[in-house]
């Protein structure tokens, strides 16, 4: 139960690291002129991720792999979020206290970011290959 809580912690810290990178790589393209950056299968799953953490925050949901990690945790009798270097490492690193209104404000505004970067930069949906 341990080893996947721990997978499911890996898989979070690569979901956040794709929609922070992507939104900075999306930028940065958009200044050094990167024409990958405008790839419409990249922009549109970038856009759904953060806009389900946008939703999620709007109503009060919490991120499913955040609770499925905790219940796998209590299942393999941890107290808490006993972790193992890495995982505790990762933990770290993602989650701080704060206030819900903080998170939401700070999501809805990345989001809204991401969405302006639709304006700015907007993507190509070319048939067949989009790459």
């Amino acid at each position: 139960m341990t080893l996947l809580a721990d997978l499911i912690l890996v898989v979070h810290a690569l979901f956040v690291a794709f929609v922070v990178s992507g939104l900075l790589l999306t930028l940065a393209g958009g200044i050094l002129r990167w024409g990958w950056i405008r790839n419409g299968w990249f922009r549109g799953i970038h856009l759904v991720c953060i806009g389900v953490v946008v939703l999620q925050s709007w109503f009060g949901m919490f991120c499913p792999l955040t609770s499925w990690e905790h219940e796998l945790r209590l299942a393999a009798g941890e107290q808490g979020y006993e972790l193992g270097f890495i995982a505790g490492w990762l933990r770290r690193l993602m989650f701080f206290e704060a206030p819900p209104w903080v998170f939401t404000l700070t999501y809805t505004l990345f989001g809204a970011l991401v969405l302006a970067t639709w304006i700015w930069l907007p993507p190509r949906f070319r048939r067949g290959k989009n790459w």
